[in-house]
């Protein structure tokens, strides 16, 4: 459910703004990518369908006709993908975000035309994470779909240098999704758009040791915003498990999300398949429990996914 591709046109286009991003440079993953490679990886570790998406930073650099025109190239490249390896891949389409307009319309070919499983949103753009109203007619329209909605972090615009010796995909990445989850229970955005239904990436990030001061420190309407509870408002979102198949960070999420709402999530090419999936299978979980896990949540989430077998 977390697979990146890289498209050569996008890579070609946005290079430097990518890597820019991203600390300054692009590792190997970004520069050798193919989609051979993407399936050799899933053979090696017995996948047999993974759900495209593109990574941070997405196709949003400040120009709505470019932004426009590439989510539409991404969305095509990878539907054709999906259509020349037949049941190897499905699709979170990619929006060209804060251009509502655009992505009204992408929403439409991505779902209607090319048959998208779901849509895929990064956790902020520009100064404003995805609970700002700015973004409510997209959602809207994805509510009244009643769409699946990938959320993936990005390094925001105020956090990208404030350690220079630490990459922000270790400090900022996990943060940003947490960020996102936070500022998406206070505004009401969970609450007003309850037919969407989210995947958060890397475990929530550090959104499970955030849970108590949402408690603690949340808006005067917060009992209204999470009528049961804010753990139980939380735990009916989904949950992957790329960079985090490990002890610690699944302590965490399970002790209130439940494990139907936990999903297979790698990040490939950036870290590669077969190791997440050695570590779910080394942290102890039941056999049921790693079923469900890598393959029974995602047919349930996705039905799109049950026409692969």
């Amino acid at each position: 459910m977390h697979h990146h591709h890289i498209p050569p046109f996008y890579l070609d286009q946005y290079r430097d703004k990518v890597a820019g991003v991203r600390g300054g440079g692009l590792s190997q993953a970004w520069l050798t990518w193919t989609p051979e490679k993407a399936i050799d990886a899933m053979d090696a570790a017995g996948v047999a369908t993974a759900v495209l998406s593109l990574t941070s930073p997405g196709v949003w650099f400040g120009d709505v006709a470019a932004a426009r025109r590439t989510a539409r190239q991404v969305n095509d490249y990878a539907a054709e993908l999906g259509a020349k390896h037949r049941g190897r891949f499905g699709l979170f389409g990619v929006l060209p975000l804060p251009d509502q307009e655009g992505s009204l319309k992408e929403i439409e070919h991505a779902l209607d035309v090319l048959k998208a499983d779901g849509i895929g949103l990064m956790t902020s753009y520009g100064d404003k994470w995805l609970g700002n109203p700015a973004y409510d007619t997209v959602f809207e329209a994805l509510n009244r779909r009643k769409a699946v909605v990938f959320v993936h972090p990005t390094a925001p615009l105020c956090c990208r240098s404030l350690m220079p010796d630490v990459a922000p995909m270790i400090a900022e990445v996990p943060q940003d999704t947490a960020r996102a989850i936070t500022n998406m229970l206070f505004t009401g955005t969970f609450s007003r758009y309850r037919d969407i239904r989210f995947i958060f990436t890397h475990a929530g990030g550090t959104m499970p040791m955030m849970v108590g001061r949402m408690k603690q420190y949340g808006p005067s309407n917060l009992a209204s915003l999470a009528p049961h509870g804010v753990e139980q408002e939380l735990a009916r979102h989904w949950f992957d498990l790329a960079g985090t198949a490990n002890r610690p960070a699944l302590a965490a999420l399970t002790s209130f999300v439940p494990v139907s709402q936990i999903l297979l999530g790698s990040d490939n090419p950036f870290v590669p398949l077969a190791e997440t999936v050695r570590d779910l299978q080394s942290v102890g979980l039941p056999d049921s429990a790693v079923r469900a896990i890598t393959r029974d949540n995602a047919q349930a989430l996705l039905p799109t996914l049950r026409r692969y077998g």
